[in-house]
């Protein structure tokens, strides 16, 4: 791994620890391990099961196939309604730079566009990294991938599918403003199976099995990084470090009643040291525990009930941390109406104490600290949802699903309510083309730069932030088992706080201007099983983002025109496998504005250089007896060691290798 110390400070009030995320070329390592097998996947979220079939009761699964191929991560692009793009866990696998990690597919799908190659922030059709929101088996967490380019941070075993939806998303998600990246669990299995991967900068293990004769599961995994001492030797300026775990215990009451408990947590420290002096760049940290009820009704239908636990901590500028306790509760209900008409329904309420320590050896009279005190003061804020909506199989080649969203939001004396219409369609025009629209408002409060945990803005009173959400596409079955998708789509932003979106670099962001804005653009996908003896992909983007503040329209800091992702896969034979992948963006604009207050940028302004870069992956696969394998791997992000080039500065070149051996039963 190489890099340089030239960094890009994206604007104080990332304050320490946001200016830790735009310091990523000092350090970065990467990859989980393989995923297990695992029981079929369930349907994703927007293909329910047909409404008048009896739900299964809560029985033990059968022993899954130990093929790996057979088992389905689904990583949804583009659209809400029942057709789904999909990625088997194989495929997520086999994609290079991805380090087996579900989570990382997400950036390869159309309408994702990068802020800087290897880091994990991006916008999604123009809605900035704040405006992405993250959850994880219906709990929202702050962000999903350790510092410094690390791998996410919850284990790939336990992960069943990553749905992200760039715009208008299901009425069961809610205040955010941009995208949505939902990840689902798998479901719990009785039988005893686990995985363990050794890797130069981390180690991770997951095992799961039943008890009580099949009525209850147990599943523990995590991961522990050794870069500190790995480090120490290479650089011995630079500390890192970063661990995550993942329990999960539940219980069948009778064949149709199930309680369960899902906890997990993760951790991160980035720092340098100069002249005996340790700077902390990026310290973090997030817990949650979710206590669960679930039921299964006679007539097909299912109820969740839910209460979560959550602690978050981030280290931030002079010496602060932030943190916040928050406690959340959830309902969630399936009801098949008729044979053609599902109700899906639910409420949901969130109560967060945001808190922060004082700013040791500081002026009081200091104007930068009473902004940081009106931005982040200590406070209670609440939240309270109510949504529903119809999934309605008009005929056999015409369905539609229309909702709505009604959040109430309550912080630091100041309030609001959003009402948010939803609505998708699809239609079969014939049996290997289908039609696909979505249209969606969405509502949510004052956002930070990008997601931290217990960093949230306190500016209510300036109103939500506002979008409409709009995409039209079709989805072509072609020969050879390949698919083309082409999706139009259409963002209007109102109210924003993107900050990194109008703002130079080095202004003080602590004073957050309100922004309009749009994203149109163009999205084409094609691709065949990577888990082929041949496949790969094809994902193209054509688009522009733009932000217009007084009168000044101009495109957003990270706007790129031109976003390509294309990587082939083959089987060599006898255990061997390969596969490369290619990358390339066009440059974002240069920020400078001469003549023009700071905050404003040109319409037509001059671009940075386009950046492209090579992924590549070998593996050696043994079978072991019964179920049982292990596999040697090296993988490697950038291995053409390009340079970045952002706002006219040299960044990197940023490259992730990784060595390791992977293994499960």
């Amino acid at each position: 791994m190489r890099g340089s110390r030239n960094h890009v400070t994206l604007t104080s009030a990332m304050l320490g620890a946001a200016m830790s995320w735009s310091r990523y070329a000092e350090g970065q390592e990467d990859s989980p391990g393989e995923p297990p097998a695992q029981s079929p996947a369930t349907p994703p979220a927007t293909e329910p099961a047909p409404p008048n079939e009896e739900a299964p009761p809560l029985e033990p699964e059968p022993e899954p196939e130990p093929e790996l191929e057979n088992v389905e991560v689904t990583v949804t692009g583009m659209k809400h309604p029942p057709s789904v793009s999909s990625l088997t866990r194989a495929e997520v696998r086999q994609l290079p730079g991805a380090f087996g990690d579900p989570f990382r597919a997400i950036e390869i799908l159309p309408g994702v566009t990068p802020i800087v190659s290897g880091l994990p922030f991006f916008y999604v059709r123009g809605a900035p990294p704040g405006n992405v929101g993250y959850f994880l088996d219906g709990v929202r967490v702050p962000y999903l991938f350790h510092a410094a380019a690390g791998p996410s941070v919850v284990h790939p075993g336990i992960v069943d599918r990553v749905d992200l939806y760039s715009g208008g998303y299901p009425a069961k998600y809610g205040r955010y403003a941009g995208a949505i990246v939902a990840a689902e669990a798998t479901e719990p299995r009785t039988d005893w199976h686990g995985e363990a991967n050794l890797r130069l900068v981390d180690a991770g293990a997951l095992v799961e099995g039943g008890f009580a004769d099949g009525r209850g599961t147990a599943l523990l995994g995590g991961r522990y990084s050794y870069t500190a001492g790995l480090f120490s030797l290479i650089s011995p300026d630079i500390t890192l470090d970063y661990r995550d775990y993942q329990a999960r215990f539940s219980y069948d009451l009778t064949s149709r009643d199930r309680i369960s408990l899902f906890a997990f947590g993760a951790y991160d420290f980035l720092s340098q040291t100069t002249n005996d002096i340790e700077t902390v760049i990026f310290g973090s940290e997030f817990y949650r525990v979710d206590g669960r009820y679930d039921v299964r009704f006679p007539g097909g239908g299912r109820m969740r009930t839910a209460v979560t636990f959550g602690y978050d901590q981030t280290r931030i500028a002079d010496g602060r941390n932030t943190r916040d306790i928050s406690l959340g509760a959830r309902v969630e209900l399936e009801q098949p109406l008729t044979d053609d008409v599902l109700l899906r329904a639910g409420v949901d309420v969130q109560h967060d104490i945001y808190s922060a320590n004082e700013r040791p050896y500081v002026d009081p009279d200091d104007p930068s600290n009473d902004d940081f005190n009106s931005l982040f003061p200590p406070r209670n804020d609440a939240a309270i949802g109510a949504w529903a909506d119809l999934v309605w199989q008009v005929d056999p080649r015409f369905s539609i699903t229309p909702g709505v969203r009604i959040d109430g939001f309550y912080s630091n004396g100041a309030d609001a309510v959003s009402a948010d219409p939803r609505l998708a369609v699809v239609v079969n025009v014939h049996e290997r083309v289908r039609l696909l629209h979505a249209f969606g408002m969405a509502h949510q409060p004052p956002s930070f730069i990008v997601p931290l945990p217990g960093v949230a803005v306190a500016s209510l009173r300036g109103g939500l932030q506002r979008s409409f959400q709009a995409a039209a596409g079709v989805e072509v079955d072609l020969p050879l088992s390949l698919t083309a998708t082409a999706t139009l789509f259409d963002s209007v932003f109102l109210d924003m706080t993107d900050t990194i979106g109008v703002r130079p670099p080095g202004d003080d962001a602590t004073q957050i201007p309100r922004s309009t804005g749009g994203a149109k653009g163009v999205e084409v996908y094609l691709r065949r099983s990577l888990s082929s003896r041949l496949g790969g992909f094809i994902a193209y983007t054509f688009s522009r983002t733009t932000r217009s503040i007084d009168g000044y329209k101009f495109p957003a800091a990270f706007d790129r025109s031109h976003v390509l992702h294309s990587a082939l896969s083959l089987d060599l034979g006898r255990g061997w496998r390969s596969g490369a992948r290619f990358s390339l963006y066009t440059g974002a604009p240069q920020l400078q504005v001469p003549g023009l207050p700071d905050i404003y940028r040109p319409s037509d302004p001059e671009r940075d250089p386009p950046f492209y870069r090579l992924d590549f992956r070998v593996e050696k696969k043994w079978r072991l007896p019964a179920t049982g394998w292990i596999s040697f791997v090296i993988e490697m992000v950038n291995a053409t060691l390009n340079t970045e080039t952002i706002n006219g500065n040299d960044v990197g070149p940023v490259t992730i290798p990784s060595i390791g051996l992977e293994g499960g039963f």
